[in-house]
């Protein structure tokens, strides 16, 4: 099969990068001519084009014209989005449906219903976009408290859904958990074009059932900002009296540097092996996030590792970590909560290698790579199938 990955890099890489580039390496490895068409971020610098680009966003004509021309140019079976915003814009799918070309796409965020992209704002869940529509994003300046950024944003959203962008010229959506797909439905979205399909990652251990583990610390791995739930992490550290190793940056990066909890290490980036060792290793990893989460990396890098999760009881991470078989939920935004699961783990050590023993049976069942091409080419057919029918 020849396959059209396109995607737009943030300027800060972040997991939806990683994703992408696991899906090419996949289907490059599993025989496919795969053609990838990327952008990134980087030259947008002067005010006037970020001016310019944030109106671009709701449909960049430039960026139609060029996806017309390499889809022409490449005649793949199929076209597979991950992220769109904002160099691509929507655009994208209107070129591959004037060509007639199966079209599936990822939805990492809730960026094409909320101008958030989190469902989030002022550190809450806030479904509004949902519910009554997106233009309260513009006097909120939900977008990096811009007024501009945010009216683009909201267009982009508003004219998408009037134009029904998402019900014609999408043939298959791909969410990444069924929490996720019931908030996209709720949203209006064609609940027969959703497929659930988690991420994945390669199994280092070659199909081992049970892993080594020295443990004797718990890891917080991740993007270091607010929705992450960090100040719940170091408020419920106050009271533990466990090694904490922390990996990542961001926003929040110098509250780490100028940490004073002995017990609190910051190890800064690490690259994927160094993170890798460190997740195996650990008694247990740490997801305190305060929004809805899409199906992060650490989990599924967790699961492979045989590593059980402490995560808060929120959205898809309340999905897809079962409390009590291979992690424990606790309230999200409660470090009180939180600090009494993590001493749970602590005192309970043998229980909480059973949980990771169980993680890795959950890894090795749903999130290798065998298991996720199998269901992407079933995805990818569904989508053929589904645009033949539509063009009769």
């Amino acid at each position: 099969m020849k396959i059209l990955l396109l995607h737009n890099y943030y300027q800060v890489a972040g997991g939806e990068d990683g994703v992408f580039l696991n899906e090419v390496a996949l289907l490059k490895n599993k025989g496919h001519k795969v053609v990838s068409c990327s952008v990134d971020n980087t030259s947008i610098t002067s005010v006037f084009n970020k001016f310019c680009l944030f109106f671009s966003s709701v449909f960049s004509f430039s960026q139609y014209r060029k996806v017309k021309q390499v889809l022409r140019a490449e005649v793949p079976d199929v076209v597979h989005v991950h992220n769109y915003f904002p160099m691509f814009s929507p655009s994208i799918f209107f070129a591959c449906k004037k060509l007639n070309i199966p079209v599936v796409h990822t939805l990492h965020n809730y960026r094409a219903v909320c101008p958030t992209a989190l469902l989030m704002h002022d550190g809450k869940i806030e479904e509004t976009s949902i519910k009554r529509g997106s233009w309260w994003a513009v006097r909120k300046r939900v977008y990096r408290n811009s007024l501009i950024g945010s009216a683009a944003l909201a267009t982009m959203v508003e004219f998408h859904k009037w134009r029904g962008t998402w019900q014609t010229k999408v043939d298959c959506f791909i969410a990444l958990t069924e929490f996720a797909k019931s908030k996209y439905i709720e949203a209006g979205w064609p609940a027969d074009k959703i497929i659930v399909k988690s991420n994945f990652c390669e199994d280092t251990f070659k199909g081992q059932a049970i892993l080594e583990k020295k443990g004797g610390y718990a890891l917080y791995a991740g993007r270091l900002c607010e929705e992450k739930g960090i100040d719940v992490l170091l408020t419920a550290w106050n009271e533990i009296d466990l090694p904490l190793k922390v990996i990542g940056d961001g926003p929040l990066t110098k509250v780490f540097e100028s940490n004073s909890l002995l017990s609190v290490e910051y190890l800064g980036r690490k690259n994927k092996g160094d993170v890798l060792n460190l997740v195996q290793n650990a008694d247990f990893i740490i997801m305190p996030s305060t929004w809805y989460e899409g199906f992060p990396m650490v989990l599924v890098e967790a699961f492979a590792c045989g590593t059980p999760a402490l995560v808060s009881k929120l959205g898809s991470m309340e999905e897809i970590i079962v409390d009590g078989i291979t992690g424990l939920h606790f309230d999200a935004g409660d470090p009180g909560d939180l600090a009494a699961k993590v001493q749970w783990m602590m005192n309970n050590l043998n229980a909480a290698r059973n949980m990771g023993v169980n993680a890795r049976s959950e890894y090795l069942a749903k999130y290798t790579p065998q298991r996720n091409h199998e269901m992407l080419m079933e995805i990818y057919q569904q989508a053929i199938e589904g645009a033949k029918r539509n063009r009769k």
